[in-house]
């Protein structure tokens, strides 16, 4: 069985996952080419190696199964008011959740018809009671506008709300949402956004994220391509990303904070996908930590060398230093923000120490990080 990497007390306080990272490095727009980003190679031998991302082809061998999050990110920022107050509100659709599958600490009886419930984040000077209205317009002073009432907070995801729409949120996001762009790129999204903050193989069929699984934005055609002419082969999995990829740690200690769930699907097909690689003793390469997270999230409960089975859910999964990774062999991801539930993802596949040394030489060698920099290729350490 594989062994876990040792830790010890720093790995679970958040202030040993900090990093110094100039300003500058931080990407705030793409490159005008998707794959002319730099690859930083961490092969589980040990050592790094500077590469260019088109490398990666040379990385992988016949056989070898990329897994990719086919997810579709929303335009899910909408700008309101709250209804006879005129008090600005700013809400960012999460999931839906039409079933009523997670209670709330307060509901309010009311005449809107159910059918268009969302767990969302919500930003106002001054948080809106249970059962007052929220309007957002479609234009400046148009009486044509989608209405939600507030039905309150969710229990058991801190900062998250219940909102009611009377229309279809969705489709009005479609109109007049905002492409969701993290708050570090200290700019608004422009057209450019709209394509490049999504990934090449996004399925429209699979809309629902509130961010990017942004490993993917490094892929374009022609790497898919040259990567299945090698006889790489492709699998999808999907995880709608919301507010347990991407919300700040709030606790010191990293066994005391507790991830929002998340959506995820794996199909018969990628199942079987990655059962005949391990059969052949192919490895299988997690595109993003998105990706990372269903395979792991898929193997809940289940033997280190029991096979992989379709299915679905919400999931939580925390993967730290302690945790045995036995979903994946390897991992390509961005360079992620400092004290994140992300580096301490990738700092389990290797160790803390050498993850941020690595980190480190990134910032020393000029990488450009978060979302719209450069990758990296982290072998999982067994």
């Amino acid at each position: 069985m594989t062994a876990p990497i040792l830790t010890d007390d720093d790995d679970d306080r958040l202030s040993s996952w900090s990093f110094d990272l100039p300003q500058a490095q931080i990407a705030r727009r793409p490159l005008k080419d998707r794959a002319s980003s730099r690859l930083l190679h961490l092969p589980a031998a040990g050592g790094l190696v500077h590469r260019q991302f088109r490398d990666l082809v040379d990385l992988l061998q016949p056989g070898d199964v990329l897994v990719v999050n086919d997810t579709t990110v929303v335009p899910a920022r909408l700008f309101g008011e709250k209804a006879g107050t005129g008090g600005k509100v700013e809400v960012l659709l999460v999931r839906r959740d039409d079933a009523s599958t997670t209670t709330t600490t307060t509901t309010t009886s009311s005449s809107v018809p159910r059918g268009h419930t969302w767990i969302v984040l919500l930003n106002a000077s001054k948080k809106p009671k249970p059962g007052s209205r929220l309007v957002f317009p479609t234009h400046p002073g148009s009486m044509d506008a989608l209405f939600a009432e507030v039905e309150g907070v969710v229990d058991d995801e801190p900062g998250a709300w219940r909102l009611r729409f009377e229309g279809d949120a969705l489709r009005f996001a479609h109109s007049f949402g905002q492409v969701p762009l993290p708050p570090y790129m200290e700019r608004s999204p422009d057209d450019d956004d709209r394509s490049r903050y999504q990934t090449v193989y996004a399925d429209r069929a699979r809309e629902g994220s509130v961010a990017a699984p942004t490993a993917g934005l490094h892929f374009d055609d022609a790497v898919l391509a040259a990567l299945r002419d090698k006889g790489v082969q492709v699998a999808p999995v999907t995880l709608h990303v919301g507010p347990g990829t991407f919300l700040p740690v709030h606790a010191e200690r990293l066994s005391d904070h507790r991830m929002h769930p998340e959506p995820w699907w794996m199909s018969k097909a990628t199942a079987s996908t990655l059962n005949t690689a391990r059969a052949a003793g192919k490895r299988i390469i997690a595109v993003g930590t998105t990706s990372a997270r269903v395979l792991e999230s898929s193997r809940q409960g289940r033997a280190a060398d029991a096979g992989f089975v379709d299915g679905s859910g919400l999931t939580r999964i925390f993967i730290k230093p302690g945790h045995v990774v036995t979903g994946f062999d390897a991992l390509v991801t961005n360079f992620h923000l400092p004290e994140s539930t992300l580096i301490v993802l990738v700092g389990a596949l290797v160790g803390r120490q050498r993850i941020l040394d690595a980190y480190a030489e990134a910032v020393a060698q000029g990488y450009r990080f978060y979302s719209y920099g450069d990758a990296s290729f982290v072998e999982v350490v067994r």
